[in-house]
């Protein structure tokens, strides 16, 4: 089932610096949302913050109504807040299995497990030709894949992706982002981070921009495509 996500206020601060600034922001059900902006614009501490692994200074994080901003990161992601990292982060010494298995610790539907791995393999069918082979060994490509779907194995209501296509081939960023959209017709409502803009707005139902850890613009995908002001700034030659 989609749920939906609702942030008002959240300030993030390292020390005395403020990444986040008052950011408020919803990811409504069933959709998916892209946040754009330069480096350093506080896009990795959103998502970070979101799913507890930055403290919050300040604001809500309501889940399906339910605010999770003082819970730790293994409740949120119990509650189907779950994050891919931006450089994966798999365990590099053990399996692709291992890896996915690892995804649905918190889970005791062995069932289920099964099904929803059964979906992931058939999501990305070249995992289960390296099903045993030790993810340290695969291309980025492979492991950004691993990555995803050990994340959802984690049943995610809400899935976070930060930058899921840095550093990929053409073709693969296509295979990536098309089974981004494939997760959410499936009805997992998704919040990306992604370096390219233009790709990620192509695929977004809702977008905002973030500009030095504030939010400065918000709308659909189409309409921040065509805005002067992200074209500019953020889209260049693609658009």
């Amino acid at each position: 089932m989609s749920v939906s996500l609702e942030v008002t206020g959240l300030t993030v601060a390292y020390g005395e610096i403020a990444a986040v600034r008052d950011a408020s922001f919803s990811v409504e059900a069933g959709e998916i949302t892209t946040i754009v902006g330069a480096n350093g614009a506080g896009k990795t501490t959103v998502l970070n913050a979101l799913s507890g692994l930055r403290d919050v200074r300040a604001g809500r994080i309501d889940l399906a109504g339910e605010d999770v901003a003082a819970l730790p990161p293994h409740e949120r992601v119990r509650r189907g807040l779950v994050q891919v990292p931006e450089g994966r982060r798999l365990f590099g010494r053990m399996s692709v299995a291992e890896n996915l298995e690892i995804g649905g610790y918190a889970r005791s539907d062995a069932d289920a497990k099964r099904s929803d791995l059964e979906r992931v393999l058939a999501l990305f069918p070249r995992l289960k030709e390296r099903f045993r082979q030790l993810a340290g060994t695969l291309s980025g490509g492979e492991q950004q894949m691993v990555a995803m779907g050990r994340a959802m194995m984690s049943a995610p209501r809400v899935l976070l992706l930060d930058e899921p296509t840095m550093g990929l081939a053409p073709q693969i960023v296509d295979l990536v982002l098309e089974a981004v959209r494939r997760i959410n017709a499936e009805g997992v409502t998704v919040l990306l981070v992604e370096q390219n803009a233009y790709r990620a707005l192509e695929i977004a139902d809702r977008a905002f921009v973030l500009e030095s850890g504030e939010v400065s613009l918000s709308g659909s995908g189409l309409e921040l495509i065509n805005h002067p002001r992200v074209r500019s700034a953020y889209l260049g030659h693609d658009a």
